[in-house]
């Protein structure tokens, strides 16, 4: 059933940052009724890649939910959604604010329908300040927030994380302040207003690049692969391909020189300490160079693992798909999709004990679920969902 069994979340979102959010909490046992435009439904839709032309791109992130397809520039499409609100725990929109203040959504007119709503925004630069309105996408934030310039090889150009990480770090708050309303409400009785900026949440995990910048008044660059505080933190080329060593503390280097019999490294004055081989890192890189391409990245996982020393092979998304350990976690999902066939979808990462998280149905058809949600929640009858159809107010797969 899941540890957020009865609670309703109605998701005005769109794109990834707030269907991702809304995907974990269906995942945790919240009914989620996704709210579509008609005819072309969440924008995601229309991005491939395409299985029997249902977009994968959706399909990957809207697991667990329900499709209501409306037109909410309508005054009945409007009067359908405030009357779902009545009904619900938590709105979840990542609109450009002036969107929702147009549309009459925005905050303050759901709330004088439901004073208890949990409302949740998701934006690009969040609901005030001088950039509230500006459009954005994840690679824009990435760019505002300082990410790519310290990403890439190093005196490389700045470059762009391979992951949507600012869309997921926004959907991750998202869900923690969402839970801890739900907490409040819990004790209260009371609703509460979610204020999620893309570009904060972004900001927010670059860690000690800014603590480094304010301590020492250095603009962090991009370094390629190695830690810009811990050594040895990085790949190095073996015999056959590359490998990731991360020594975190001197603790594990002593392991590591005993490991690969160099011993004498250990009482060298150069790298006793994991602050002398920060300092000294153009001196230690060559000796460990050296080490590494004596063997295959196979031959050292062997004897790394063995001795307790944090590594792996850099693995491709075909390689990861064969991981023992995700295997064994369950991570990758068979589903059937009543379009796109068999497809196969990443679990959630979460595990519980008590309610597990479940796939309960797969990632639905624009429409699927109209009828069904009018009725049950709304008590329409089939006259009155007919006559909305013939409007133009909602729409159904089948139309």
């Amino acid at each position: 059933m899941g540890v957020l069994n009865g609670i309703k979340i109605l998701d005005l979102t769109q794109g990834l940052s707030g269907p991702y959010c809304t995907m974990i909490l269906g995942d945790m046992g919240a009914e989620v009724i996704k709210i579509e435009k008609i005819n072309n439904g969440d924008d995601s839709r229309a991005i491939g890649p395409f299985i029997n032309e249902e977009s994968g791109y959706f399909m990957s992130v809207n697991r667990n939910k329900k499709s209501l397809a409306i037109d909410l520039g309508k005054k009945k499409g409007k009067k359908i959604l405030k009357d779902l609100v009545m009904v619900s725990d938590v709105l979840v929109e990542n609109y450009k604010p002036s969107t929702m203040e147009k549309l009459g959504l925005d905050y303050e007119s759901i709330k004088t329908v439901n004073p208890n709503i949990i409302y949740c925004s998701i934006s690009g630069y969040g609901q005030d300040g001088p950039l509230r309105d500006r459009p954005a996408y994840d690679a824009v934030i990435q760019a505002m927030a300082g990410l790519m310039s310290i990403t890439g090889q190093e005196h490389g150009k700045p470059t762009r994380v391979g992951a949507p990480i600012g869309d997921l770090t926004s959907s991750l708050y998202s869900v923690i302040a969402i839970l801890g309303a739900l907490y409040k409400k819990k004790e209260t009785g009371k609703g509460e207003r979610i204020d999620i900026s893309i570009l904060d949440s972004q900001v927010s995990i670059l860690e000690n690049a800014i603590m480094r910048y304010n301590t020492t008044g250095e603009i962090p660059e991009p370094i390629g692969n190695k830690h810009a505080s811990i050594v040895p933190f990085e790949t190095y080329l073996t015999r056959n391909s590359e490998i990731m060593v991360a020594i975190g503390n001197d603790k594990i280097w002593q392991l590591f020189c005993k490991t690969v019999k160099r011993k004498e490294l250990i009482s060298d004055y150069r790298f006793f300490s994991n602050a002398k081989r920060v300092e000294y890192y153009h001196e230690i890189k060559p000796i460990l160079n050296k080490i590494f391409i004596e063997k295959t990245t196979e031959e050292w996982q062997v004897i790394l693992d063995e001795a307790g020393i944090p590594n792996s092979p850099i693995n491709t998304v075909d390689k990861l798909m064969e991981n023992e350990q995700l295997k064994h976690r369950n991570m990758f999902v068979k589903m059937q999709h009543p379009k796109a066939g068999e497809i196969i979808v990443t679990n959630s990462p979460i595990k519980f004990d008590e309610e597990p998280n479940t796939i309960r149905i797969v990632s639905p058809i624009l429409g699927e679920h109209t009828s069904e949600i009018l009725t049950d929640k709304l008590s329409l009858s089939q006259d009155e969902i007919v006559n909305l159809i013939k409007e133009g107010v909602v729409q159904t797969k089948a139309n």
